[in-house]
């Protein structure tokens, strides 16, 4: 439990860093702290969303993804495009930081509250 609970909070640290990243990149935001609670939400919205909808065929993942953007665009300033382009900043700054990770044996290749990483 303990471990998975590190593992955890590790994730959602890597998460929010791409996010802050992102952020800073798309709205000039800076506030890791923000970013933290962003992708706490983040992950949160996203388990509960998929869990009743991911099921669906196609429209599923669209309406997780599509509330996980919402998230994001209810936190930071800007509008739906400006949430998109945190997102996919995010999303391949968290994937580099996971690959060079994960080249090095440090972890797996995988974080909280940054989907589909």
């Amino acid at each position: 439990m303990i471990e998975s609970l590190i593992v955890f909070a590790v994730s959602l640290l890597i998460g929010a860093a791409g996010i802050y990243v992102g952020a800073k990149v798309v709205v000039d935001t800076e506030d890791y702290t923000y970013a933290i609670i962003t992708a706490l939400l983040g992950a949160i919205v996203w388990g509960v969303v998929g869990f009743f909808f991911g099921w669906v065929p196609l429209l599923g993942p669209l309406l997780v993804f599509i509330a996980y953007l919402a998230v994001i665009n209810a936190r930071y300033p800007g509008g739906w495009i400006d949430a998109a382009a945190i997102t996919i900043v995010a999303w391949l700054s968290v994937l580099i930081v996971l690959y060079v990770l994960a080249l090095i044996g440090v972890t797996g290749y995988e974080a909280a509250g940054v989907p589909g990483v």
